[in-house]
């Protein structure tokens, strides 16, 4: 038994390499929040959150806020007890996502970190190295072909390109990116961008081009899960609910609904363990994984890849957030292989 006896939780802004622009705008650093969880084994656990207002509805302040109060509900109490710790948190911070992805790793990393667990361990398997594809933000076609040509440069057969905005320039980009990395499958996120019929006359047109998109991801607007499943049932490509699923309820709307093949699981807006009951819903329901992430560094992108790799029923992964910074907490090589380590997440922020 081992009890917290502290919580900590500072701002935590991250430079990006270059801006990064999706449909719901534009950004130059990621303004996150870290949380170190100690017990009075000596042992502290790390955390990470990125709140993003359009998505998950917080600000830094707002997500640093949080964070910190949340000390009076884990301060004294048993790191054994992190499930209940977990619910208690959801109950008291309702909606507070971000804040509360960074405290739920910072115990979930000090619970592993004194038995000398890797946080897979927690999710059913050994922590192995998991490959994820790397994000076009919103460019011009040029710019787009030459990240493009980079990646794949690197070594990255996997590519999601951000659209959502004028449906002829999204398609510019696609096509773009396409001719340039010709060998990589390519995804692409509209973050809500469009309406119904603009989501089937993009991927009408793609297929007019002799272009094949691996996945769509939310095409319209996250409340309306009615056009999200009139959009899968006219075109060809999956397509898959991102920013319609926060919760486990969520996931089961989805499913009963018929709105989506893929569901993307991310920690930003679940945690840890309602991340697991999600993959839960969707693999009892015969409905595919992704995993995808906020502009983290490795502490939250190492997070995750250990639920992928400990879960492991996941088919499409997207964790490039600490990729796009313009330095990680940790030295990081510009490469599709996560190694997740541990014990915990097996990132130690330099202090």
């Amino acid at each position: 038994m081992s009890t917290i006896t502290g919580l900590s939780a500072e701002p935590h802004d991250l430079p990006l390499r270059e801006p990064f622009e999706i449909s719901l705008g534009a950004r130059a650093r990621a303004r996150n929040v870290l949380v170190t969880v100690e017990t009075d084994a000596g042992v502290r656990g790390h955390g990470e959150g990125s709140p993003l207002p359009p998505v998950t509805g917080e600000t830094q302040r707002a997500a640093v806020a949080t964070a910190r109060a949340a000390a009076s509900v884990v301060e004294g109490r048993d790191i054994e007890e992190y499930r209940a710790l977990v619910t208690d948190l959801r109950d008291a911070f309702p909606g507070m996502v971000s804040s509360l992805f960074a405290v739920e790793t910072a115990l979930l990393d000090a619970y592993c970190r004194e038995r000398e667990l890797p946080l897979s361990a927690l999710f059913g398997g050994p922590a192995a190295p998991v490959r994820t594809d790397l994000t076009i933000p919103i460019l011009p076609p040029e710019s787009a072909a030459e990240r493009a040509e980079a990646a794949a440069v690197a070594g990255f057969d996997h590519l999601k390109i951000k659209t959502g905005t004028d449906v002829a320039e999204d398609i510019s980009r696609v096509v773009a990116v396409r001719d340039a990395a010709p060998e990589a499958a390519l995804k692409v996120d509209a973050n809500q961008g469009w309406t119904p019929s603009e989501a089937v006359s993009f991927v009408t047109e793609l297929d007019s081009r002799g272009i094949d998109l691996e996945l769509l991801e939310q095409p319209v607007a996250k409340t309306d899960v009615g056009g999200l499943a009139r959009v899968r049932d006219d075109v060809s490509v999956p397509v898959a609910a991102d920013e319609a699923v926060f919760t486990p309820a969520d996931a089961i709307r989805v499913v009963r609904e018929d709105a989506a093949d893929v569901i993307n699981v991310k920690l930003g807006k679940s945690g840890l363990m309602n991340s697991r009951a999600i993959g839960e819903i969707a693999a009892a329901a015969n409905v595919e994984l992704m995993v995808g992430c906020m502009l983290e560094s490795a502490i939250g992108i190492h997070a995750s890849a250990h639920l992928v790799s400990g879960f492991g029923a996941f088919d499409y992964v997207d964790l490039d957030g600490n990729l796009l910074l313009e330095s990680d907490v940790v030295d990081t090589t510009f490469d599709p292989v996560i190694e997740p380590r541990g014990p915990g997440h097996g990132v130690e922020p330099a202090r």
